[in-house]
């Protein structure tokens, strides 16, 4: 297979959502030549806009649960098309389960025409409303198959399943990221997710919607230390999943008081039903990243969240 220094060019599905954008702007970043895919499902062109023209960097709107062809040599394949939030992927269920199981066999299957390396972008979702805490690679989960997100728990379990599998049989070269709850700029607004709508609401000067007694917890990592551990993971021979997240962990009130205050805001918090299955707490064991990647976050919260706020009054126009 040829190396990282002799061929620099990657496939990354779903690189015009939020992730998959920063990862294209990395790779393009370090002398990659790019080809994003992506179906716009959830992803928007406005994420890659800055990209469009540069010699290295090619848009493809495709879906990738369709056969899935890319001329010429390729040194990666980064799997990342999927609906990632409860809002996204209940809205689209069948969908999210036709990307997480059509299309990593078409990304593994191009990955293996190829001779190139596969990363699997897997969640903190496979472990569901954890028995264990924090959660290590070694713990199986507890999700609910039938359940609203089993839709997405268990096409990612599956997918992860596959991209065994390839590894196994066909010696496929495979890297498999838990990434765990990841925030910063270019969040979709209207995404669900708790820190896109509590900044959205505080900025608007609206309550703030903490669902359950907000006690439930989570971990969240800035945008920038996900990529660098998806970077060197990738570049790295470790097969096994490796859980990537911050492991500070948060409650979801503290986290909408916290942005309430860096706003300046004086939003009420309001608080509504908690949602069929959603995690009591999510917190990542990051020893496997730290030992073999070299890996840990870096960004303080507050300061990833300032970020994140001025990105969203940006593109707000207002507040």
């Amino acid at each position: 297979m040829p190396s990282v220094h002799t061929l620099r060019r990657v496939v990354i599905t779903g690189g015009a959502g939020f992730l998959g954008s920063h990862l294209c702007d990395r790779f393009v970043a370090e002398g990659y030549e790019v080809v994003c895919i992506d179906n716009l499902l959830t992803g928007s062109v406005d994420n890659i806009a800055h990209l469009l023209g540069h010699r290295r960097f090619r848009f493809v709107h495709y879906d990738v649960t369709n056969y899935l062809y890319v001329e010429g040599e390729l040194f990666a394949v980064l799997h990342f098309a999927s609906p990632a939030s409860p809002k996204d992927y209940q809205m689209h269920p069948i969908h999210t389960l036709k990307v997480g199981s059509l299309g990593t066999h078409k990304a593994l299957g191009l990955a293996k025409a190829k001779g190139a390396r596969f990363l699997l972008a897997s969640t903190s979702e496979v472990y569901g409303d954890p028995l264990v805490h924090p959660q290590p690679e070694e713990y199986w989960g507890n999700v609910n198959p039938i359940g609203v997100r089993g839709v997405y728990d268990e096409a990612k379990r599956f997918a992860e399943a596959m991209t065994m599998a390839y590894h196994r049989y066909h010696g496929l070269q495979t890297r498999i990221a838990r990434i765990f709850n990841t925030y910063g700029p270019r969040m979709r607004m209207d995404d669900g997710r708790a820190i896109p709508t509590f900044i959205v609401q505080a900025l608007r000067g609206e309550p703030l919607t903490v669902y359950g007694d907000g006690r439930q917890t989570r971990s969240v990592c800035y945008v920038d230390d996900m990529v660098e551990g998806l970077y060197r993971l990738l570049l790295s021979e470790v097969v096994e999943p490796v859980n990537l997240g911050n492991p500070d962990e948060v409650s979801v009130l503290q986290l909408a008081e916290e942005i309430r205050q860096l706003v300046g805001a004086n939003s009420p918090i309001v608080f509504e039903p908690l949602p069929q299955d959603d995690p009591r707490v999510r917190r990542p064991d990051i020893r496997r990243a730290q030992e073999l990647l070299g890996w840990e976050p870096t960004v303080e919260r507050r300061e990833g969240l300032l970020r994140t706020i001025a990105d969203f009054r940006k593109r707000l126009g207002c507040c």
